[in-house]
């Protein structure tokens, strides 16, 4: 009876997970498909907890595992709960890093258990796990440096042999666990458990900042594939369900997102684009001079335009201006005009990330538009106001095969008759690159930070 129950309790957290993430696809259903996830994996975990039965009959230990589920719990949701929309990419590599770790800590267990009956698909099983999920770890931990500015790009010459060579070496002894007689050494096992640290580790540092929100999808993936290993090793259906759908979904929208950059993965991995940064002196005298404009003169061309475009950017989320963008858009509106929003699918430093900040800030849906429709609206629109965006926006990506972000599809922006552009300094933008965009004909620069300047404008537009 608690058997056929558990299985049941199975079911409805692998059905949740489909149903929550099919729900995830749409701001107006996705708060509620996070609430049908989590309830199946609630239902799952106290399943599991009251009803499996293990192989020496019962649990033993549930104020370990109760008193864990309480502190992890408690960490989670306030950590959740604090986190500033800023460091939400941050956060994400954190949870990731932590769910790639747990699997690899069940294939350590795992491994210590194995008998003389081991068969090669377990240990197999076994060994990816670890190995996936040990990347999966460091990668994370890396990339949580590398988007909080606690650490740079890292690379040495040779750097993408020695890790094809960490790699081989990683298989080699990896084939020598699953198909060696006589058992697997513990030497061999805990090599390849360091040497997938140590790639993890390698494989992100040198990695440019334009290509973080694809490695941090990647890495998404690779935790979905341990966890499905992890699946496969307890025979759990919920578990192999969740891995399967955030490994396949990960992948998926890191093909996805190298197609909106018109790059392989392979340059994803090896190109290392964004690396480097000049001057603002050095864009200076290549470009030219720009031009500045006050915020009471931009509020005059966008109170009387027809079509304002506002293409939001990190420098947005870094202002936490998102409900005071929202509010420019309603005095806009209340004027008669008219205004949408154009998000580049790599915006920001983590997949999605202009869509979560304008969700939050109740943004219509309707009124976002994706690379291309926006590309097409550009000629059409009288001002594009440019918040903190820089590098989905520079037309280098089109016209300068020199340029590391050469073939990136950008925000066409200069199509408008008007581009203002918000930013705090003429510093470049996360990927290191000088844009050309500020120095062209119809660009006019706004300095400050983005919530005061949006303020004086909205002050100002009421006031026409």
């Amino acid at each position: 009876m608690q058997t056929n129950i558990l299985s049941i309790c199975y079911l409805l957290g692998s059905v949740s997970f489909i149903l929550g993430l099919k729900m995830l696809s749409h701001p107006a259903t996705a708060r509620k498909g996070n609430l049908v996830a989590m309830a199946g994996m609630a239902i799952s975990i106290l399943g599991t907890l009251f009803l499996y039965q293990p192989a020496g009959g019962q649990f033993h230990n549930y104020g370990w595992i109760i008193g864990a589920l309480i502190i992890g719990t408690a960490i989670g949701a306030t950590a959740a709960r604090k986190v500033k929309m800023t460091a939400m990419p941050e956060l994400v590599s954190i949870f990731n890093g932590m769910g790639g770790l747990c699997a690899a800590l069940i294939s350590i267990v795992e491994f210590g258990r194995l008998g003389a009956d081991r068969s090669e698909m377990h240990v197999l099983s076994i060994v990816a796990g670890m190995i996936i999920g040990s990347v999966s770890f460091s990668g994370s931990m890396i990339a949580y440096g590398k988007l909080s500015g606690k650490i740079k790009d890292h690379a040495f010459t040779g750097q993408h042999i020695f890790n094809l060579v960490i790699l081989l070496i990683i298989v080699v002894n990896s084939a020598f666990v699953i198909f060696g007689a006589g058992g697997a050494p513990v030497f061999i096992f805990c090599s390849i458990l360091g040497l997938s640290l140590c790639y993890g580790v390698l494989f992100v540092l040198p990695i440019g900042g334009a290509d973080m929100p694809v490695v941090i999808s990647l890495l998404n993936s690779f935790t979905g594939i341990a966890t499905a290993c992890a699946g496969f090793l307890y025979d759990n259906p919920v578990m192999l369900t969740g891995g399967i759908l955030v490994g396949s979904a990960g992948a998926i929208l890191t093909i996805l997102m190298c197609k909106a950059m018109n790059r392989s993965l392979k340059n994803v991995l090896i190109g290392s684009f964004g690396g480097t940064s000049a001057s603002s002196e050095i864009a200076l005298s290549e470009h030219g001079s720009y031009k500045e404009i006050s915020a009471s003169d931009a509020a005059m061309v966008m109170g009387y335009a027809h079509k304002v475009m506002i293409v939001p950017g990190y420098g947005l989320a870094v202002a936490q201006a998102q409900h005071t963008c929202h509010e420019l858009e309603k005095a806009l509106k209340s004027n008669g005009v008219e205004v949408k929003y154009a998000i580049h699918p790599v915006a920001g430093r983590m997949p999605g990330h202009m869509n979560v900040l304008l969700a939050e800030a109740d943004v219509s849906y309707d009124d976002l538009l994706e690379l291309e429709p926006a590309n097409d609206e550009f000629a059409s629109t009288d001002v594009v106001l440019v918040l903190g965006a820089n590098d989905v926006v520079n037309p280098a990506a089109e016209n300068d095969p020199s340029s590391p972000i050469y073939g990136m599809p950008i925000l066409q922006v200069t199509k408008a008759k008007l581009v203002i552009v918000n930013k705090r300094s003429m510093r470049p933008g996360y990927a290191g690159i000088e844009n050309g965009l500020f120095f062209m004909p119809n660009t006019s620069m706004l300095f400050g930070d983005a919530k005061e300047v949006l303020q004086q404008l909205i002050a100002q537009i009421k006031a026409l």
